[in-house]
């Protein structure tokens, strides 16, 4: 009986051992199959690296030409025109004749302020001067037989004085009468109907938008190549793709003791109305042009702490490459490393390198090009959904 449990207990370990050697087999096997198989993966990847297919990129070609020579600075807009108008005599508001923001011309009126008691003063005054005129001819007509020369005198003191009253008081009158002093646009409304103003409390801004100045300052080296009636050019952070022109008209006789810095004015044309006083503007003074350089697009260019390089399409020296199955000619795209100069309208002047007018250089799809690789050259459209797909196969670090 114990012969028959013991051979029963080694069969029963003989199969779970086959069993358990059966599994690792298994396992074994699977790990060695994935280890081809990532091997075999692996190996198509760098063979597809080693000859990647033409990548697709947008070019330009360099041009030789005089490299715009321009001073820069930072300056501020002001109104050739402005001012802020306030009553000259004290008065209460009896009629406002504008809106904010409205156009007006010169005398056109703007508001009156009560005058009840000078326009009744006035007639008092007149009263009197009719009185003084009547008395002076009378007296006139007898001097020297019944009225002496000192009446005469005393009635034509009193005429004048009164004519000196009715002047004063037309002026009192017509200092309550606000009228706009040149044509401009009105700001924001600073008074109410009834309210009583001191003379100087403001009442509302007109300003000349037609013609502005733009104030500012350059370095004292830059004084000896500056002069008025040079062209500027400027922007604005509101309109940041559109340029404005102005002239310099007025150069500071001092530098700035502080700043070493010289003050500089320019006047400039506001058809539109697209500028305002008190803007930021970003002024550049254009200068004699330099001598010629080679220009490319500023996309063209990739600055790095290494040092600036472009790449430059060549045509490739065996002819079986200079073109794929599709028929598209393809070019070898060298990396050239330069050394750039002046920036100016979204370009470069290269002052260093080997690149030559005429030379196709890469401005976008540099992200997929490699030093020597082939290229094709592919319209911004495709190459712009291209790079959204290459985009998204960029792994997250």
């Amino acid at each position: 009986m114990n012969c028959i449990r013991v051979q029963g207990a080694y069969i029963y370990m003989k199969k779970r051992f086959l069993i358990v050697f059966v599994l690792m087999a298994v396992v074994a096997g699977g790990l060695y199959g994935y280890q081809l198989f990532v091997k075999k993966m692996m190996g198509q990847f760098f063979a597809a690296m080693a000859n990647p297919p033409p990548a697709p990129v947008a070019v330009a070609e360099a041009v030789s030409m005089p490299v715009p020579r321009t001073l820069e600075g930072i300056g501020t807009i002001t109104a050739v025109r402005q001012v802020t108008i306030s009553p000259e005599v004290s008065g209460r508001i009896s009629e406002i004749l504008f809106e904010a923001g409205q156009s007006v011309a010169q005398g056109d009126i703007l508001a009156h302020m009560n005058d009840d008691q000078e326009k009744a003063d006035l007639e008092i005054y007149r009263a009197q001067a009719k009185l003084a005129e009547l008395n002076l001819n009378r007296s006139s007509k007898l001097v020297d037989v019944a009225s002496p020369r000192s009446t005469v005198d005393q009635y034509r003191a009193s005429l004048d004085e009164a004519r000196g009253a009715i002047a004063r008081t037309e002026a009192q009158i017509a200092k309550k009468t606000i009228a706009a002093p040149f044509d401009g646009v009105l700001g924001i409304r600073q008074i109410n109907l009834g309210q009583y103003l001191n003379p100087g409390e403001p009442m509302i801004t007109l300003t000349d938008l037609s013609e502005l100045f733009v104030n500012f300052t350059l370095p004292e080296q830059t004084l000896a190549e500056l002069k008025t009636g040079q062209a500027v050019s400027l922007t604005v952070d509101a309109y940041p793709q559109k340029k404005f022109a102005a002239v310099i008209n007025a150069i500071e006789p001092q530098v700035g003791q502080e700043t070493r810095t010289v003050k500089v004015q320019a006047s400039m044309k506001n058809p539109d109305n697209l500028l305002s006083p008190g803007m930021y503007a970003k002024v550049r003074v254009s200068l004699p042009q330099g001598a010629p350089a080679v220009i490319v697009p500023e996309t063209a260019v990739d600055f790095t702490i290494y040092g600036d390089s472009v790449y430059v399409l060549r045509v490739p020296q065996d002819a079986a490459q200079q073109k794929n199955e599709q028929g598209d000619a393809l070019f070898q795209a060298n990396r050239v490393y330069v050394k750039s100069g002046a920036r100016f309208d979204n370009k470069v002047a290269i002052l260093e390198g080997d690149i030559r007018p005429g030379d196709k250089v890469v401005t976008t799809g540099q992200l997929k090009v490699n030093p020597g690789a082939l290229v094709k050259i592919a319209p911004v459209d495709g190459l712009a959904k291209n790079y959204e797909s290459i985009k998204d196969n960029i792994p997250n670090e």
